[in-house]
């Protein structure tokens, strides 16, 4: 059974049907946990920080993409933690899953980057070929 179960999530429909699969995964194991990672982008970042005035309103804006998935979590009383990580989405997904303990990593098929919604995300497909751990991408 999986323990650590890794949430990539990025708040887009697709990261939402993927935390839906790590929530069914999660409610086989009374132990498991979910780590649900947010990773802040470098090149969004900084037009994150032009459209928005302070940065109570940008950290308030990344939260919410996060809500639905924390509302899931919440109403189906699966332990969970978000963590937040700076920098390019794919490389720090792997970096994260292979050096903690993850048993799996479940990620959407395709994230909120239009330009990444060819054949298969490139984030998804970074993470399945690099990560160390089993994938699971979800469309």
């Amino acid at each position: 059974m999986f323990n650590n179960i890794l949430l990539a999530s990025d708040g887009s429909a697709h990261a939402i049907r993927a935390a839906e699969k790590a929530l069914t995964l999660a409610k086989k194991n009374p132990d498991a946990k979910v780590i649900i990672l947010y990773v802040i982008d470098g090149s969004k970042s900084k037009s994150d920080v032009l459209n928005h005035w302070n940065s109570v309103n940008l950290d308030q804006t990344r939260k919410e993409k996060l809500t639905i998935t924390e509302q899931k979590m919440k109403h189906e009383h699966v332990d969970y933690e978000i963590k937040v990580l700076h920098g390019e989405p794919g490389p720090t997904i792997v970096k994260y899953a292979n050096e903690n303990e993850v048993d799996i990593c479940v990620i959407g098929s395709r994230g909120l980057n239009s330009l990444q919604e060819m054949v298969l995300g490139s984030v998804s497909h970074k993470v399945a070929k690099r990560a160390n751990c089993p994938v699971m991408i979800v469309k």
